[in-house]
Parts: C-alpha cells; structure tokens; sequence
C-alpha cells in the first residue's frame, strides 16, 4: 500500500473520529480535572487538545534512518492525536499526578525527559510523558476505552520554558545564532535551580501537622459573624485549620461559597463547627485519602458527612460537570458508611 493510500485512509479514519467525539478536548481535559481534584490535589491547569490534521499528516510521512516510515499504522502507532498537559506549582506535585494517573488508567509508557537531560549532562526541556489508555476506571471516558494518549506533566516554570524554545527554535526559519542556545541553556539553569526554590517553599508550607489532630483555632466573637463568600474563604480556612489543607484554585471557592449556603452555612462561626476534629477524623479515615486534600474538598466530605442524603440533594446538579456529581457523591456517602 503506497504512502498516500495510507494517509488517504489516515484521513477518513480521522474526520470520522472527530465526527463521532465533537467534544473530545473537553471531555479529556474535563476527565483529567476530576481525577485530579477527586484525589485532592492542587495543580496549576489541565489544558487537552486534538492534534490537526496537518499536523497529523506530517508525523505520518516521517521516516526513519533506514527509509522506512515511522509510524507503519498511524493512527495506532502516533500516540499524541490526543494530547492533554497538566502543569503543576512545583516539581514534588509531578508523582503525586502520576501516582494518581496511574490509579485511574492503563500506563502503556513513561518518559521522564527531565531526568533524561539531566543523564546527558545538561540543561533543557524538563517534562514527564505518559502514555495512557482509557478503561472502566473512568467512566466519563467510556467511548475512548482503548484508545491511547499523551499526557504530558510539567511545572509552570518548565512549560513557560519549553513553550518559548518551541516557538523561537521549530517555528522560525533558518539557523538559530549560538548565542541563541547559550542564552536557552542558561535561562533552562536557572529555571532548574527557581523550581528547587519553589519545593523548598512548598515543604516549609506542607501541613506536617495534619495527622496530629491539632485542634480548631477559637474564633473571636467578631469574627464569628464574618460572612462566607469566594473572597473570605480561603483567608477563614486558613484561619481555622493553619496549613493543615492545602488552599484549592481560587475559581473554585465561588464553588465552595455555593454549596455552604445551600446547606446553611453562612458565616465562619457556622463553618469553624463544622470543620470540628471529629469529623475530620471521621471523613478521613473513611474515605482514606490518597494526599491531603485542598480546602475544596475537605469541606464537601465534610459537608456530606453532616447532611448525608441532604447534601446530594441540594448539591447534587451543581460544578462544572453536574451530570456526574450526585453519583460520585453516592459512592463518597457509602464509603462514609462503611
């Protein structure tokens, strides 16, 4: 079969994926995220896309140092059609995400290219690289079970890097000046020692008290009327608990703000007796979290630990992906059960 035959076939195969998945970028990207946040974890973005058809055609011509092509079967040999990044704060978050990817899909490959620079001696590109497939783990992927993709992990600093030498080394014509490089392997040092920085920060912030029991800070009596909102949470959180969960994205607390209200809760004083030591201890040795979890989470347990059913009820049909909640909800309250 020649080569145009092949991307001739390439090609139905791929207008007819995209036919059949309109939302696939979003449905990855949308999965990824409650993974992620399922097992309490903070990160910095998930972003997914469907690698174009030029694109796509272009890796399928490849050959080779023999002449022959690369990808024989294309579109089961190129395992990036698609692609989902996760970025992380800082480089100790990486194998938490890969742990937690690991406990939801079929690893197939991985690639750590930071240790790979590293081994030869130099300074560069620093990613993770993963090679997933989808099966019943994850339900809201149901139609791709099977189906392989990337997943790429990196810090933001590591992205940042990697995204400007992609577009100044792949993206304009001709050779790059030497300068160029030197000034790459530099900035790439650099970046290497901030994320260092970043994780010593990170360890001096870690809530090594959480598994102390430390009891609830007392608020004062003013401080008590203080009303809930996406502004004051995460400062009256911290407030109550110190670093003992770590804060969640910032849009999220709207979120949070919503269904405290629905179940009542409206001011810190409300919240402080329902962020009580006994309840803590109750949600999480039931629920037995894999890492400690964000503000976020921690609260929703909290608050289906307390209202059980109730809570479901009332908050059931709410988030980014309302269709899927109440059930992940059920199966949190009867492990809550035990």
């Amino acid at each position: 079969m020649s080569n145009a035959t092949n991307l001739s076939a390439l090609h139905n195969i791929y207008r007819d994926f995209n036919t059949a998945h309109p939302r696939a970028a979003a449905e990855f990207r949308d999965a990824m995220e409650d993974v992620l946040l399922d097992a309490g974890l903070t990160y910095d973005r998930v972003s997914a896309r469907v690698k174009s058809w030029s694109s796509l055609k272009a890796k399928a011509k490849k050959r080779n140092a023999q002449g022959e092509l690369a990808y024989p079967d294309p579109w089961r040999d190129i395992h990036d059609i698609i692609g989902v990044r996760i970025t992380t704060f800082h480089s100790t978050e990486i194998p938490q995400v890969k742990e937690v990817l690991a406990d939801n899909f079929v690893v197939l490959r991985s690639v750590d290219k930071a240790a790979q620079t590293r081994i030869s001696g130099s300074f560069g590109y620093g990613s993770h690289h993963l090679i997933l497939a989808a099966d019943e783990r994850t339900p809201s992927l149901a139609s791709y079970q099977g189906l392989q993709f990337e997943v790429q992990i990196r810090t933001v600093l590591q992205h940042a890097w990697a995204e400007f030498e992609h577009d100044i080394r792949y993206k304009r014509r001709g050779p790059l000046d030497p300068q160029v490089d030197r000034a790459f392997t530099l900035a790439a040092g650099l970046i290497e020692l901030a994320d260092q920085q970043f994780d010593q920060i990170a360890a001096v912030h870690e809530p090594a008290d959480a598994a102390q029991g430390l009891a609830v800070p007392e608020l004062g009596s003013a401080g008590a009327d203080i009303t809930l909102t996406a502004a004051t949470l995460p400062g009256v959180i911290t407030m109550l608990t110190g670093n003992r969960f770590p804060q969640s994205r910032s849009e999220h607390y709207g979120w949070l703000e919503e269904i405290l209200n629905a179940n009542g809760i409206t001011t810190a004083g409300q919240l402080r007796e329902l962020l009580n030591e006994a309840d803590i201890a109750a949600v999480s040795g039931a629920l037995k979290y894999q890492f400690t979890p964000g503000h976020v989470r921690i609260i929703d347990d909290l608050l289906l630990h307390r209202f059980r059913e109730l809570h479901i009820e009332r908050t059931g049909n709410t988030g980014k992906r309302p269709k899927l909640r109440a059930d992940r909800l059920a199966q949190r309250l009867q492990q809550l059960r035990g």
